[in-house]
């Protein structure tokens, strides 16, 4: 495995194509191509997988999970337990990324979170990622990142475009309820579904914080290590939480804050600019 003390420094920049961000803007997500290098991810990978290997929990086979637990493997919060990942997540490339596609002057770390989807894993449900989010504004986005190739029988996420100009669309966690009603309601408003395709490793996708998406099951033998980092536009402010997710979410990625503040706490440092 690669040593900490030699990993690549990642803080090299990344110009988001203005179309890129245009399609962002417009349908809510888009696909970046090389965001980080095969030599760069080689070197990182082993860090994350060990990562998450000493740090999930689940044990249960896959037949005897839910809905969500049979979807993938969730770790977050790595950065703040290994060196690593924290290189990894708190990258000023990936963040500036993050930036230029929500037009913010500057973005902070909401978590990170290492998504593994095992060979046999199931479906992601619809969802929207806002739902848990107690912020005082949309100005959020999610990298996507595979660590592997993803090829079309592995699956990358759906994405109803579009469906972020719609806001809030009901209390749903995600669930086998929440993917029938979002089912239901992009075939009723007609919503275009869009894929990136197949993704090499160190491609990412960026996607906003209420649009609908999904992801499909995973039939191959092959792991779908993906990381993930969420971030929000700087000057933000906590809200009041409006369900028992969010309540978590204050607790956990917000800790130390309460509704009004802020949200700029030790665990949600300012990731671009690097300046101020």
């Amino acid at each position: 495995m690669t040593t900490v003390l030699n990993l690549p420094d990642l803080s090299r920049l990344y110009d988001a194509p203005a179309e890129r961000i245009a399609e962002f803007q417009e349908k809510g997500h888009t696909v970046l191509r090389g965001v980080a290098s095969p030599e760069e991810i080689a070197a990182y990978k082993p860090e994350i997988e060990s990562a998450v290997e000493a740090d999930s929990r689940e044990t249960r086979p896959i037949d005897e999970r839910d809905t969500y637990g049979k979807a993938f493997l969730q770790v977050p919060n790595l950065w703040r337990r290994h060196e690593g990942p924290r290189r990894f997540v708190l990258s000023s490339r990936f963040a500036k990324i993050a930036a230029d596609l929500l037009g913010a002057s500057g973005v902070r770390l909401y978590h990170d979170q290492a998504l593994f989807k095992e060979g046999g894993g199931g479906q992601t449900p619809w969802h929207q990622d806002q739902y848990y989010w107690p912020l005082s504004s949309d100005q959020t986005i999610t990298m996507w990142m595979p660590l592997i190739d993803i090829p079309p029988e592995i699956g990358s996420m759906t994405f109803a475009s579009g469906s972020q100009k719609l806001g809030y669309l009901g209390s749903y966690p995600i669930s086998d309820e929440s993917d029938r009603h979002f089912e239901e309601m992009v075939a009723e408003k007609g919503l275009s579904l869009d894929t990136h395709g197949s993704l090499a490793a160190g491609d990412a996708t960026f996607h906003a914080g209420w649009i609908l998406h999904g992801a499909p099951s995973n039939p191959t033998g092959t792991l779908r290590a993906v990381m993930t980092i969420i971030y929000f536009a700087d000057g933000l402010r906590v809200t009041e939480p409006q369900n028992q997710g969010q309540e978590f979410d204050l607790k956990l990625w917000l800790k130390g804050l309460a509704p009004g503040d802020l949200a700029a706490g030790e665990r949600n440092p300012l990731l671009w600019p690097t300046d101020r």
